[in-house]
């Protein structure tokens, strides 16, 4: 039996896609405006990717920029993501200050996901998960390729390894340079819900002959999709406005 998450009132993995929708500041004047803003805006969950703070070094700032987004959103699932330079952010910490980044905001009680990536030292993995799920915050373990799609074997055993590890969220991303590499990806997140997966599972194709990815989750089998307010955090996503209305087209028409 699939289980469904319900965080905040949002059940993920049940109906139509839930809309996340991406903080990108890059000062934390940015990011009070952009929160702020998103208040106005229909999406489901906000995730702050942290990696575009100028200041994301200094855990004391990271935990003020926290406390006023949760401030200004109190009702509104937020995940925190420092997105590595290896899968396409905008900085590297080194090992340790990513999982002493991580660490804390975990048990910092002002989030409801972290994101941690599947190619990390395995231990470091265990150490972010069990941190997180001993503050009763969830795990969104992902896997970014910006540069090719792999085979949807390859890309099952990645989702696979990520719930094995102990993710709510199994999640990868995948860059298409055909039409047959967006297929790819269809087909294996179809396979990973249908057969193997017990949780919601996020998966994408990127950029815009991924697009048709980011809009079929309820039928192939992904329970999350990324939206853009005003900048995207990656190739290919699009206005929330324009999101929700073709994820509640397609959900009327099942």
């Amino acid at each position: 039996m699939k289980q469904t998450i319900t965080i905040k009132g949002v059940n993920i993995g049940e109906g139509a896609p839930k809309i996340c929708v991406p903080l990108v500041g890059r000062t934390l004047m940015e990011i009070v405006a952009e929160a702020g803003a998103l208040r106005n805006i229909d999406g489901d969950i906000v995730e702050w990717r942290a990696d575009f703070f100028d200041q994301v070094e200094d855990t004391e700032k990271v935990e003020e920029a926290l406390t006023k987004i949760r401030a200004l959103l109190p009702e509104t699932p937020l995940i925190f993501t420092f997105r590595s330079a290896k899968e396409g952010g905008e900085k590297e910490l080194g090992q340790e200050g990513y999982v002493k980044l991580n660490k804390k905001v975990a048990e910092s009680g002002l989030v409801d996901i972290i994101d941690v990536e599947l190619f990390n030292r395995e231990e470091d993995v265990k150490v972010l998960v069990d941190a997180a799920h001993s503050n009763k915050v969830y795990v969104i373990i992902s896997n970014h390729d910006f540069e090719k799609t792999p085979p949807k074997e390859e890309i099952i055993a990645r989702l696979c390894r990520a719930q094995e590890l102990g993710a709510d969220f199994p999640k990868i991303a995948v860059m298409p340079n055909s039409a047959n590499d967006v297929l790819t990806l269809l087909e294996a997140t179809l396979s990973m819900n249908d057969q193997y997966s017990d949780r919601p599972i996020i998966t994408m194709s990127m950029a815009g002959k991924g697009l048709i990815s980011r809009l079929t989750g309820e039928l192939f089998g992904s329970a999350v999709t990324f939206g853009a307010a005003k900048k995207a955090s990656a190739p290919g996503q699009v206005a929330v406005h324009e999101l929700r209305n073709v994820l509640s087209l397609l959900h009327q028409n099942r």
